[in-house]
């Protein structure tokens, strides 16, 4: 345990991973250095979500030498949602929080953000670092997206194609749902009082907007911080995939219509949003 390490707040990081052979390694020694400099109480949460590969074993195994790690395994793959309720269902400690298992998100300033939570319910990360659009065409269809003002594209990604999806994803979010946040998919930082007793529906990667629009419509006080992107470097992303894709903009359209059109979310009132501009 670090010297510097702060007990003002507890943390559970929870993630989840499907056939992540290659990256559970390297992400539980991750999290485990940087929680261990952050706070002097903490947990790691992973939902092994069916995997068919070695994760299983390897999870197994980094349990015998890590003891604030916890593995919970579902018995075929669930999807994001499912995995993420089930992980947030068993955080223990007063700040829950996630990362993905190919560590997307540079979360190395925690510790200087987490003095926000002394203001603010939830800190919401905000992708900052732009992306190198690669190639004539990606550099054009960038300068064009950015002379109609949709820089989210620019700072969203390790590739463009990417970026599109994540853009796409956001503007349809933002249009339907107008809640007025700077990024939807990104690290966030909840109080486990209020993240275990939030109704999540979600069964796809709908399920981080849907908290975030959650929190603002029970008045939660919004603080967005700035979470810069990193490029994969082993295995295979799944967000990006037909299927998957697919399964957010479902879920997207229909929670739009249940919770704003047929109002089964009862919205108490909105919560104060600093954004980052």
């Amino acid at each position: 345990m670090s010297k510097s390490a702060s007990s003002e707040y507890s943390l559970s990081l929870v993630s989840w991973a499907y056939n992540e052979e290659d990256l559970v390694d390297e992400f539980v020694k991750k999290a485990d250095r940087l929680l261990k400099k952050t706070v002097t109480d903490y947990e790691i949460v992973i939902v092994d979500d069916g995997s068919t590969d070695k994760t299983t074993k390897k999870l197994t195994a980094l349990k015998k030498d890590f003891e604030r790690l916890r593995v919970l395994r579902n018995s075929k793959n669930r999807n994001v949602g499912y995995s993420c309720r089930r992980a947030i269902k068993a955080a223990s400690k007063q700040i829950v929080f996630w990362q993905t298992v190919d560590w997307s998100y540079d979360i190395r300033t925690i510790r200087a953000n987490l003095k926000y939570l002394k203001s603010y319910d939830v800190l919401a990360g905000v992708r900052r670092k732009p992306v190198d659009a690669k190639g004539l065409p990606m550099q054009i269809l960038e300068g064009i997206l950015k002379l109609f003002s949709i820089n989210h594209l620019t700072k969203r990604s390790d590739t463009i194609w990417k970026a599109i999806v994540s853009t796409i994803n956001y503007c349809l979010i933002r249009v339907l749902f107008q809640v007025p946040l700077s990024d939807f998919q990104n690290i966030v930082f909840y109080r486990r009082s209020f993240i275990q007793q939030t109704l999540m529906e979600a069964t796809s990667s709908f399920a981080n907007p849907e908290l975030l629009l959650k929190a603002h419509w029970s008045g939660l006080a919004i603080k967005e911080i700035p979470v810069n992107f990193i490029s994969r470097k082993k295995g295979s992303a799944k967000g990006t995939k037909a299927g998957s894709i697919f399964a957010s903009v479902r879920d997207i359209i229909f929670f739009w219509y249940k919770w704003k059109i047929s109002g089964s979310f009862r919205i108490l009132v909105h919560g104060k949003i600093n954004r980052i501009h």
